[in-house]
């Protein structure tokens, strides 16, 4: 019995002096997926960002036509109304003056938020 336990004592001293060798060389490595590589793009990827990049220029240049029209209403108004309060007095204040004033306000609310939008 003595030699049977011997030998099951080397075999564990052997197997424990040579796990850690069997943790670091014994396993195979990890594949690591690498991402795939950038394609060429397709016509149909082309023509639709062609497509796109059109119809952005032209959002572009519908908005700069609106700006374009709402500030030469904006001068026009600004200019009606200051006729308007050159022809007043202290004690008249007529309600085409208030009107005036609410559509350039209006106006030039609309103007900054699509200026902001460029």
């Amino acid at each position: 019995m003595r030699s049977h336990s011997l030998a099951s004592g080397l075999l564990f001293l052997l197997l424990l002096a040579f796990a850690p060798w069997r943790l670091c060389f014994g396993q195979t490595p990890r594949q690591i997926p690498l991402p795939p590589l950038h394609q060429a793009p397709s016509s149909e990827d082309e023509e639709r960002a062609k497509l796109e990049k059109e119809m952005a220029k032209k959002a572009n240049q519908e908005r700069q036509a609106q700006l374009r029209r709402d500030t030469n209403d904006l001068l026009k108004l600004a200019t009606e109304l200051k006729l308007s309060v050159d022809k007043s007095n202290e004690n008249i204040l007529s309600l085409d003056v208030i009107k005036k004033a609410d559509e350039i306000e209006r106006l030039a609310h609309s103007v900054k938020d699509k200026m902001k939008a460029n």
